[in-house]
């Protein structure tokens, strides 16, 4: 909330909510305190100073079947895991509600670096209740992200942005350093954002995490606070909005 997360925390704090940073274990007790639980970029100890594999499991076993449970009984969930290590961190804990990460690095390989955008013309940018918003004037059309990685989703799941063919996983062995022998997986259909009722609860996974922050790379605006991403804010408050349950 102090470093790359505070423009989101300032945009979510103009909108009403109040928020704390959780420096504890998860446990059932523990979380009873909020009502959305958000985690960006958790990452076990072995990847905090080395991106390179393996990549451990950010959370315990205990700290996952706390997590389940209490969304199962009203929690609400946003989980931000981006490229390898995150998504690998993540992944234990994103697979114990169906959706499967890949720990690596989402590319259009059709060209090199900038913002990939989703839109709703292209059907790359699905519509829903979340990209609906409350009223015509909260309405997502088009969606910018910065890498990141990418996943598949559990039948009940619903998706938000989606990959097209231009879009493949790039796997190493250690972040950014890619060769010719990296392994590359096609991605077509896999998600970068999707959303899924789990029991009384909501869980919202992104697959990104730089297009909620405000920060600046290479002497341009990356994040929400760029100008080829106008909609980017908007659609962080409709996927609190609607883990909040004020989108049905």
């Amino acid at each position: 909330m102090s470093g790359r997360y505070q423009a989101f925390a300032k945009l979510l704090q103009k909108d009403g909510y109040q928020l704390k940073p959780f420096q504890e274990n998860f446990t059932q007790a523990g979380l009873q305190s909020g009502k959305i639980l958000v985690i960006s970029n958790a990452q076990h100890e072995r990847n905090v100073e080395d991106w390179s594999l393996p990549t451990p499991s950010a959370f315990s076993e205990e700290e996952i079947k706390a997590v389940n449970a209490w969304i199962k009984n009203g929690g609400s969930l946003l989980l931000i895991a981006d490229h390898m290590p995150m998504a690998g961190a993540a992944a234990d804990l994103a697979a114990s509600f169906g959706f499967k990460f890949y720990n690596g690095f989402a590319l259009d390989t059709t060209k090199r670096g900038g913002v990939d955008m989703f839109y709703r013309t292209k059907g790359t940018l699905k519509s829903n209740a979340i990209t609906n918003g409350r009223n015509k004037s909260k309405q997502i059309d088009s969606v910018g992200t910065f890498t990141g990685s990418g996943f598949e989703i559990p039948k009940n799941a619903e998706p938000i942005l989606v990959f097209n063919s231009n879009f493949k996983m790039l796997m190493p062995q250690e972040a950014w350093n890619f060769t010719d022998q990296t392994p590359r997986i096609p991605i077509e259909g896999f998600c970068q954002i999707a959303y899924l009722n789990y029991g009384k609860g909501r869980i919202v996974v992104s697959g990104e995490a730089a297009m909620f922050t405000c920060q600046r790379a290479n002497g341009r605006s990356v994040g929400m606070c760029s100008p080829e991403v106008p909609q980017n804010q908007q659609l962080l408050l409709n996927i609190i909005h609607w883990l909040d349950g004020l989108i049905e």
